[in-house]
């Protein structure tokens, strides 16, 4: 299995598109460092403008933790579509290419082959969201120092430098969470066609129309949104309310798993039944 897996992380980094969601992170997360670079502190006056009338602020509030929210806020959007590159083309692109029969003939059987190329998925999606935590927080931690938060989370909240680093910590493991189960999605679509654009187009609908869906403050959606995994998958931002609803964070991590469990099983049972024909 560790053979299998190691097989299909190299396939992954062999493929030059598996390199675009890294690269459009660094782009987009050195324009945004540098725009704060410029503007960052008559940003921060602006957003503090009502407080300072009341409170006297100290301290180096523009900092790396603050930059660190903002590009969290401003790529959480981003980051489902750019996950879906590597899950939607594992199994769709081979079947295209028409090496995945060729696979099949040697002794692997369908489920090990199916679970090395969803650890590969995964593993991608979690440098994904590594590399975002660490141009984000890390980079933005060196060039613009550490210090206290400031964030508006439903309120206006500010958190003293000790307790910050463990919140992102917290937020950046649940949105590897969040992504895995966006990337078990695209990989059952992908089991289903032989074109690899029809798996990132099929799950982006979802999770765009989903997010509609669970945004729009309608009654009629009460109990709709609920059951949808983009009422969940959202979570990390409540670690940065004033008190932390360990419970409501604690429902999103047992229905996100709870899904991906699904997708997967419902994955390998099609799988093992498909005929494949390319």
């Amino acid at each position: 299995m560790v053979k299998l897996i190691l097989i299909e992380l190299k396939k992954v980094f062999g493929r030059k598109r598996s390199y675009i969601g890294f690269l459009v992170i660094f782009v987009l997360v050195s324009i945004l460092q540098a725009a704060m670079w410029v503007e960052g502190q008559t940003f921060i006056d602006m957003f503090t403008q009502n407080l300072q009338d009341t409170f006297v602020l100290e301290g180096n509030l523009m900092n790396g933790y603050f930059i660190s929210f903002m590009l969290m806020n401003s790529l959480w959007v981003l980051l489902p579509f750019l996950v879906t590159f590597v899950a939607g083309d594992s199994i769709a692109g081979e079947a295209h290419a028409g090496t995945l029969r060729l696979i099949l003939t040697r002794p692997v059987s369908r489920v090990s082959l199916i679970t090395a190329k969803y650890i590969a998925s995964v593993t991608y999606t979690f440098l994904i969201v590594l590399f975002l935590m660490i141009l984000s927080l890390g980079i933005s931690s060196l060039v613009f120092g550490t210090g206290d938060l400031i964030v508006f989370s439903k309120t206006l909240n500010i958190f003293p430098e000790k307790e910050v680093l463990p919140k992102f910590l917290g937020a950046f493991g649940f949105a590897f969470l969040g992504m895995t189960l966006v990337t078990t999605l695209a990989f059952f679509f992908s089991v289903l066609t032989n074109n690899s654009i029809g798996p990132i187009v099929s799950t982006m609908a979802i999770v765009l129309s989903f997010t509609i869906i669970t945004n729009l403050n309608l009654e009629a959606f009460h109990v709709i949104r609920k059951l949808l995994f983009t009422s969940y998958i959202n979570s990390w931002t409540l670690f940065f309310d004033y008190t932390i609803d360990w419970r409501q964070i604690y429902l999103s991590i047992f229905v996100s798993l709870m899904h991906i469990a699904v997708l997967f099983a419902a994955t390998l049972w099609i799988f093992k039944r498909k005929d494949i024909l390319s």
